[in-house]
């Protein structure tokens, strides 16, 4: 079974930076796709940044310019770079991996969400 936990969120001030990570556990032969989604109280879940296994992202408009998505293929690990942070940016994030193999002979392509880290961004 293959969990993912993120990490790294926090009180930040407006203007402030910070980095968040999303780590798994369990097999993974190979994930297709990744991303980070955002969830403001009473809003739903959207999408702030994705990545492809070739590195081809795409970002929310919102966030263009000051949040930079990577991944680690090697460690299947992926990170959100934000800067410039504004109160709009607070919510909970969440890590999603989409068309993960847990091995080279399956042929179950999962999605995995984690839990969530909260991210607050306040004077």
């Amino acid at each position: 079974q293959v969990q993912l936990v993120e990490s790294g969120g926090g009180l930040v001030q407006p203007g402030g930076s910070l980095t968040l990570s999303c780590t798994p556990s369990g097999s993974i032969f190979s994930i297709n796709a990744m991303g980070w989604y955002r969830q403001s109280p009473g809003t739903q879940r959207d999408l702030v940044a994705s990545i492809t296994k070739s590195n081809y992202t795409e970002y929310a408009d919102s966030v263009k310019g000051r949040f930079t998505i990577s991944r680690d293929n090697a460690q299947n690990t992926m990170h959100l770079q934000m800067a410039s942070l504004k109160p709009e940016d607070t919510a909970v994030y969440y890590c999603r991996f989409m068309g993960v193999l847990t091995s080279a002979l399956s042929n179950r392509y999962l999605e995995v969400w984690g839990q969530g880290t909260r991210v607050t961004v306040s004077s």
